[in-house]
């Protein structure tokens, strides 16, 4: 018995989204991206009063570490199970559940009273954001066309970046004035009212099913996990770019953990002011972001296979600034190297999301954003900084952020692969999903 693989709910599938309005299509794009701010405002506040936590609590660097990487340990483990639990369940209310969850955990993390009581605290908040980029990420991508997925999933996912800086911004002003407790209810309390907000504005699409159609016979039958599987992992070119983005977001996750830190101890600055110049590095990563996958999409309007040596180009880059900036010794220079460094640190973000998009079948493409998600948090996210922390214990936090960014090398490495059978790929999903409209 053959099969072809399908999408079925309402019969042929258009390769296309939906036309929406555009007011209701940036009204989406709005509040989603306001919530990606809000996921990131709890996540990354901890990098603000970590200087704090560690005179308070007498607590190592590593330690200090594993409150930044539990949650991205949580998020990289659940991301795929509660994406597909989401898929089912539907996107607008898991999101809306979701948000309640991290939002209730971080102020949760200020009623904390020790390190393990706020590491518990904290890997509720990465229970809460596991599946939210990509549900976001796939009601974003069904609202808008697919000539700008790259530009809109980038800036959807730069919002990760601008929340980071008011996490740290807003942690490092709050805990100064009020204490680190208060710096996380500042943070947890707004989300609550976007999540109230989102389930009466924003329409959720109906799934579109993956299904094994038994050629001759018109019979259709759900794909097994098996299956989908496959199909997630069908293209080589998606699997490299999976292993790249995820070496990659190593770099701005270290630095949006450690900066505030590093600035207090190598600057001299008090926990607000580190707080402020870190934020300047986090906002650079975010314009990076926001622009890295506009330029991609320009530059390989004509020749594709720029779409994956573009970011190969933004990870080198990030090398070699980073590394230099942090082997110089502290001064004006140094700190313009770290920002330069930080401006490429992100910018591959929306073209790992597009080009994962792009190979792949578009009935498995909530998952496919999943497993993007999964490879960012297990490969980079929650390793980087962990290294850079018992790095530090060894070597001092200086050497560590030095040496780490060395990851970002190996990003472009596994980009320039990734762009070698890239387009053959592409090609091979056009083809398919023709087929099955026609």
């Amino acid at each position: 018995m053959s099969h072809a693989l399908s999408t079925a709910p309402v019969g042929a599938f258009s390769p296309e989204p939906v036309r929406f309005s555009r007011l209701y299509a940036w009204c989406v794009f709005a509040l989603t991206f306001g919530l990606m701010m809000s996921d990131y405002l709890s996540r990354q506040v901890i990098g603000a009063v970590m200087p704090v936590l560690k005179l308070e609590w007498s607590l190592l660097d590593s330690q200090l570490a594993m409150l930044v990487s539990v949650v991205s340990l949580v998020v990289g483990v659940l991301t795929v199970p509660i994406s597909l639990v989401a898929d089912r369940w539907g996107r607008v209310r898991s999101i809306t559940l979701m948000a309640f969850v991290w939002c209730l955990a971080t102020i949760a993390c200020g009623l904390a009273q020790s390190h393990g009581q706020l590491l518990w605290a904290r890997a509720f908040v990465g229970l809460g954001e596991a599946a939210y980029g990509a549900a976001g990420a796939a009601l974003l991508a069904h609202v808008f066309p697919a000539k700008q997925r790259a530009a809109v999933l980038g800036a959807f996912l730069s919002a990760s970046l601008f929340g980071s800086v008011l996490g740290v911004v807003i942690g490092g002003a709050v805990a100064a004035q009020a204490g680190w407790r208060m710096a996380f209810f500042a943070v947890g309390a707004p989300g609550l009212l976007l999540a109230l907000i989102y389930p009466f504005v924003v329409r959720d699409y109906k799934t579109v099913a993956l299904t094994a159609e038994v050629r001759g016979g018109g019979a259709t039958a759900r794909l097994s996990a098996r299956q989908v599987g496959r199909e997630v992992f069908a293209a080589r070119s998606g699997n490299l770019a999976y292993i790249a983005s995820g070496l990659q977001m190593a770099m701005p996750a270290m630095l949006i953990a450690w900066l505030p830190t590093y600035f207090v101890r190598y600057y001299g600055m008090d926990v607000k002011h580190g707080a402020l110049m870190a934020a300047v590095a986090v906002m650079a990563a975010g314009v990076g972001m926001v622009f890295g996958g506009g330029l991609a999409d320009r530059l390989s309007a004509k020749n594709p296979r720029l779409r994956a040596l573009v970011p190969a180009v933004y990870s080198a880059l990030t090398a070699l600034v980073l590394i230099a900036g942090f082997a110089l010794p502290p001064g004006s220079l140094a700190m313009g190297l770290i920002f330069a460094g930080a401006l490429f640190a992100a910018a591959q973000g929306g073209c790992s999301a597009a080009i994962a998009c792009d190979v792949t079948h578009p009935g498995v493409r909530a998952t496919v954003t999943a497993t993007m998600a999964l490879a960012n948090n297990l490969i980079g996210l929650a390793p980087g900084p962990l290294i850079v922390g018992m790095l530090s214990d060894v070597l001092g936090l200086k050497l560590a952020l030095t040496v780490a960014p060395a990851m970002a090398l190996a990003a472009a490495f596994f980009f320039v692969l990734t762009s070698r059978s890239y387009e053959a790929d592409a090609a091979r999903i056009r083809a398919r999903v023709a087929q099955n409209a026609g």
